[in-house]
């Protein structure tokens, strides 16, 4: 048990750093995908969503760690966004893709908040 709470720790402090990092690619993303697409845009974006999917998997692990105490993290409104999100990439349409990151990014911000919150 105390070596799970330790990893726990460990994921979420690797999670608190990479996280701005990502915030950050969002917003640009964002930009690329509202009408000043870039030549790797598509490259950048595969990267984003990669990085998405590694917090989400950190998330669904730390969950007990994340809310212990209080809810820090609604997973339920965490999922709806990452839906949305996933649809409008699937749907490959940048302007539904850049209002749906900018939906996400104060999902994924208060995620990094909460991390360094815990640890």
């Amino acid at each position: 048990m105390e070596d799970n709470r330790a990893e726990q720790r460990e994921a979420l402090e690797v999670l608190a750093e990479f996280n701005e990092r990502l915030v950050h690619n969002m917003k640009i993303i964002v930009k690329e995908l509202s009408g000043e697409r870039l030549e790797d845009t598509d490259k950048f974006l595969k990267g984003i969503t990669d990085a998405l999917n590694w917090e989400i998997q950190v998330m669904n692990g730390t969950m007990d760690m994340l809310n212990d105490g209080k809810t820090r993290v609604d997973k339920e409104a965490f999922n709806r966004a990452v839906v949305a999100l996933s649809d409008a990439i699937q749907s490959k349409d940048d302007a539904r893709m850049a209002k749906e990151f900018e939906n996400i990014i104060p999902v994924f911000e208060q995620l990094g908040e909460s991390a360094k919150e815990v640890i």
